[in-house]
């Protein structure tokens, strides 16, 4: 296989790169496109209902100014009448004349009559539009044939766009056709429409600003865990694991500062594991190492005598090597989370299977000093491990004939297990350390082991939640080690219902 250098890093790499589109950015980006985008929408939809309802307004001042005008010129007796005279309309021009001396055309509304296709009477107030100078008006108007159904029409004037109704009518069997024209401007209603939409774009951009500055101090308040995140993941190295991050809030990004975190732990723990195991492994093996090494450089190839004796020597310092291997291991386990099988386990039989499995260890005056009929969600055989491996040390510090005493006893909550000798005592002094790793009391540099016995129940002790204590009395024989763990119920399959007998 060959390995091939690139000319030109990748850009990826390091801590100097920096996304070129922030997540923030992008967050903010598109909450601004959706919120524009839905005002748009709203924007759209606001201006076409008012545009269509302005239409409709229009449309209904046209069609009541027709029917008022109709309401003259075709009464219910069929005759068109003067109110003011209460006689017939002689000509179609008298008609149109008082017709439109009737209206008071507002603002945005004008009339026109036509007589014979020209026009005829006007109003005589101000206009926004004089119809009779618009040709295409009136040429359309003029065109119209007497008998035209009214409809509502739009033309471009001067003025600009404009809605109109034409009323077609004559009098009697007069052949003249007269028109009344009725005219409703459009462009006000134009510049209703824009001025909103343009009052509706400031207030959407206003709006905009608001989101966008409320969104930017949000993402980066929703965002600051995962930039701790990133800072802290590049301050971490493998010599420094205890950065953290600060979690203040309760919501999805903080848990996953809290998730992070908790790796964090897992992985500070599985570090220094890791070393202790090598710095204990590099130290204790050391020894060993050099003594073999030591005897082989100076071993007499040619004496038989010396190579038994130094063969000896290093078959004895391997399998101190092999056991204090086995033992580093065990205690490496101790961390991990499946070191624990737990099960429910009842006291009084599990102490009973230790002493009758104790009895091997040596010749000793084995006892069982109390039961307790408790029971506790334990691994029994790390339990069982633990307390053969105080009196593995028991036995170390007794003689045959000497007591080596086990005992339960439930209080509360707690359940204590204990092995207990009748040897020298443990001093204050050596009390304090020989839970440590290779922690051994003032005269055990003669005994055999690791001096990581005691560290192992200590760590069985606490994959159980609970503790290993010891108890000497300063001048008395004898010590006595204690395993603390939780009580548990009792199991369902472990209470017995009692059986009624029917007596004949």
């Amino acid at each position: 296989m060959t390995a091939v250098t690139s000319l030109f890093p990748d850009p990826r790499r390091g801590s100097a790169w920096r996304p070129t589109i922030g997540v923030r950015t992008r967050i903010l980006a598109t909450v601004l496109v959706l919120t524009a985008l839905g005002m748009l929408g709203a924007g759209i939809t606001i201006v076409l209902m008012q545009r269509a309802s302005l239409n409709e307004r229009v449309n209904e001042a046209l069609s009541t100014e027709v029917q008022e005008f109709r309401d003259i010129a075709e009464p219910g007796s069929g005759v068109p009448t003067d109110p003011s005279t209460g006689k017939p309309f002689t000509s179609v021009g008298a008609l149109l004349q008082s017709a439109l001396q009737k209206q008071a055309p507002d603002r945005d509304e004008t009339f026109l009559t036509m007589v014979g296709g020209r026009p005829q009477f006007v109003p005589s107030s101000e206009r926004f539009v004089n119809l009779e100078e618009e040709p295409a008006l009136v040429a359309a108007v003029a065109a119209l044939p007497v008998d035209a159904p009214v409809r509502l029409r739009e033309i471009d004037t001067r003025a600009g766009r404009i809605r109109y109704a034409a009323v077609q009518v004559s009098v009697g069997g007069e052949s003249t056709v007269g028109s009344y024209v009725i005219a409703q401007s459009l462009e006000r209603n134009r510049q209703e429409v824009t001025q909103m939409a343009q009052r509706f774009a400031v207030v959407s951009l206003v709006s905009l600003i608001v989101v966008g500055v409320v969104g930017w101090l949000v993402a980066g308040r929703l965002l600051r865990p995962l930039r701790h995140l990133r800072t802290t993941a590049e301050r971490i190295s493998h010599n420094d694991l205890t950065e953290r991050i600060e979690v203040t809030g309760t919501d999805d990004i903080s848990e996953i500062a809290v998730t992070f975190n908790r790796m964090l732990d897992r992985l500070e723990h599985a570090f220094r594991t890791q070393q202790e195991f090598l710095d204990d492994a590099g130290h204790e093996l050391k020894t060993p190492i050099t003594i073999i090494r030591g005897h082989l450089e100076l071993m007499a190839a040619n004496d038989p005598a010396d190579v038994e004796e130094t063969r000896a020597l290093v078959l004895d310092e391997l399998d101190r090597m092999a056991r204090l291997v086995q033992d580093l291991i065990l205690l490496a386990q101790t961390k991990r989370p499946d070191f624990v099988r737990r099960e429910p386990v009842a006291v009084d039989e599990l102490m009973t299977d230790v002493l009758e499995k104790a009895v091997g260890l040596a010749e000793r005056e084995w006892r069982l000093d109390e039961q307790t009929p408790a029971w506790i969600d334990a691994d029994p055989q790390r339990i069982t491990q633990g307390l053969l491996q105080l009196a593995h040390n028991a036995v170390k510090y007794t003689t045959p004939g000497q007591v080596i005493a086990f005992g339960s006893r439930a209080e509360g909550r707690t359940v204590h297990l204990w092995v207990r000798d009748s040897g020298p005592g443990v001093s204050a002094k050596d009390a304090e350390r020989i839970f440590e790793r290779f922690g051994r009391g003032g005269d055990a540099r003669r005994m055999e082991g690791s001096g990581l016995g005691l560290s192992i129940v200590g760590a069985i002790a606490a994959a159980h939640e609970g503790s290993v204590a010891l108890t000497s009395p300063p001048g008395e024989p004898g010590a006595v080690f204690t395993l603390t763990v939780p009580r548990a119920p009792v199991p369902a399959s472990a209470q017995t219902i009692p059986l009624v007998q029917e007596v004949p």
